[in-house]
């Protein structure tokens, strides 16, 4: 509203690459590679409590549409599944073999999206905790996924200049769009009848 800094959240003792806000704006989760993800209480600034487990930078963080997890992902291969609550640790992710860049929930908060360097997007069922399905047809490596408002959709962005659309239900791809330099970064439009990109070209 005032476009003034309202706190410095001090604590991490490396790059900070991730943060994102839970869902009702309580807490900041951030993600470092100084192997941590710090929860923050955004209206004081205060550190809440220091998330550790992995073994290697962590570089994305998200929360569950419904606020109760905290995914994290690791530059050790594996993506991490946290109590939004208490903190603790409820599941390791496995099967990655290259690190893992981005981690995105579905809007009804059940699967997760991950994305890697070793080429896949990998899907996971929260509760159970176990994967569902690999997305494979990326060439070099997947820096960012996300999921279609209505959850139906994964797109992920790769080093390899394209972006790929997923049928959530089947894994199989729908389409692929071609950019002429690497695709950092894709989002859907909430209405979900658009997708942004970024790129190494600036644009």
């Amino acid at each position: 509203a005032t476009t003034t800094e309202t706190a410095t959240l001090i604590g991490h003792t490396d790059m900070v690459a991730g943060i994102a806000f839970s869902p009702d704006g309580a807490r900041i989760a951030s993600a470092s590679h100084d192997k941590t993800v710090k929860l923050w209480d955004p209206a004081s600034g205060r550190q809440a409590v220091t998330l550790t487990g992995h073994k290697d930078a962590v570089w994305g963080v998200a929360f569950s549409p419904n606020g109760r997890r905290i995914a994290s992902a690791s530059f050790d291969k594996t993506v991490k599944l946290w109590d939004a609550a208490s903190g603790q640790e409820t599941a390791t992710l496995t099967g990655h073999t290259n690190r893992v860049d981005f981690v995105a929930f579905s809007p009804d908060s059940t699967r997760l999206a991950s994305a890697s360097w070793d080429g896949t997007v990998k899907l996971w069922d929260v509760d159970t905790a176990r994967e569902t399905a690999t997305l494979t047809g990326h060439t070099k490596r997947v820096y960012n996924v996300a999921f279609s408002p209505d959850g139906a959709t994964v797109a992920s962005a790769s080093e390899d200049m394209t972006i790929k659309l997923w049928d959530v239900a089947t894994g199989q791809g729908t389409a692929t769009l071609t950019n002429k330099t690497k695709v950092a970064f894709v989002t859907f439009s909430p209405d979900g009848d658009r997708l942004a990109s970024s790129s190494w070209d600036g644009k």
